[in-house]
């Protein structure tokens, strides 16, 4: 590029995004996120959410940030809660939190560079969060009928029933799946790394015996045909030889819970639910289900004990003194007292 053009292109620049104003702080907030080796995935969500925000104060003319005060910010909180989506329908307490969240953390950094004197958002009250249940919980039999659906007489469904035990084994996220490499299975040891998880954070979690043996007849009879030189090493290849996405990863997996015809909907995160549900309703610490699902906070975790009702029920039923009908070993006792009962009316 000449440095005429280079000239060109920096008052282009410079009349988008003018000093001192929201839209400028925020690409130098973004750079300074990729230079502190946030996530992709935490960068997207963030610039987003920022987006959102300055294109509203743009609407009400306000562009610098020291624009912005507490009531402005207090405002939007207030447009966030009843803002409606295409379909009609209000964004969800979690969406609005996200945003608020951003926002804070962004104007909090904006405090610590000296851009601004102080924090309008320091106090910044967010919505109070849902403890919402799964909305879809597949039962042990409802899953084994999932993962019965591949075509294991087809090099494809033998990958799929492979990636599916994995799932349900393991409990890891779809992001997690896709990024899964030969050498963080150990089989012998039956654990599998999981790689920069959620918060860039590593974790080993146990797999076990049954994904184990269909990942190894994946990568005996599939893998060798679905690799592609230089192979990158991709623990499962789409049949292109490449690295999955989770979008095509989650349309795999609904498209056979379709197809199982249980009556529920959902992808992948079904078997992480299902996992943890039946890891505690057969006795499993919370703790334990707290390390291999990778939750930061244990208040994540327990959401599933509040899940697991089937065990709740037996529970109840064992213990709960208000039958309609009678244990049949009862104390003799009490059948001693009702024969005593019998011959007296007699």
């Amino acid at each position: 590029m000449t440095q005429k053009g280079r000239k060109q292109k920096q008052k282009i620049t410079n009349a988008k995004h003018p000093p001192q104003s929201l839209s400028a702080f925020k690409l130098e907030y973004c750079d300074w996120l990729i230079m502190n080796n946030y996530s992709e995935d935490s960068r997207r969500v963030k610039n987003n959410d920022l987006d959102k925000f300055i294109n509203w104060c743009n609407d009400y003319g306000l562009i610098q940030a020291a624009d912005i005060t507490y009531a402005i910010l207090e405002r939007y909180r207030h447009h966030l809660y009843h803002y409606r989506k295409k379909d009609g329908q209000p964004l969800s307490i979690l969406g609005q939190t996200h945003i608020l969240v951003s926002i804070r953390t962004f104007f909090k950094w904006l405090t610590k560079k000296r851009y601004l004197f102080y924090n309008p958002a320091s106090e910044l009250e967010l919505p109070k969060k849902e403890k919402r249940l799964p909305e879809t919980i597949l039962t042990i039999q409802e899953v084994e009928q999932v993962i019965n659906q591949p075509d294991i007489n087809q090099p494809l469904g033998i990958r799929d029933r492979a990636m599916l035990e994995t799932f349900y084994s393991t409990g890891i996220r779809r992001q997690e799946m896709t990024r899964l490499n030969l050498y963080h299975l150990e089989r012998d040891k039956g654990t599998l790394m999981v790689r920069l998880g959620k918060g860039k954070k590593d974790r080993v979690v146990p797999i076990g015996e049954r994904a184990i043996a269909w990942i190894e007849k994946y990568l005996i009879e599939v893998r060798p045909r679905l690799k592609i030189e230089p192979d990158e090493g991709f623990l499962f290849l789409t049949n292109k030889g490449d690295q999955f996405s989770v979008n095509r990863l989650s349309d795999l997996v609904h498209d056979y819970v379709q197809t199982a015809d249980i009556g529920k909907r959902g992808s992948c995160h079904l078997f992480r639910h299902a996992m943890a549900t039946h890891m505690l309703e057969n006795g499993a610490d919370v703790r334990i289900i707290q390390a291999i699902l990778g939750h930061a906070s244990l208040e994540t975790t327990e959401i599933y004990t509040h899940v697991s009702i089937t065990h709740l029920q037996s529970v109840h039923k064992r213990t709960h003194p208000a039958k309609l009908t009678k244990d049949k070993t009862e104390p003799e006792e009490n059948n001693l007292l009702a024969l005593l009962q019998q011959e007296a009316d007699e």
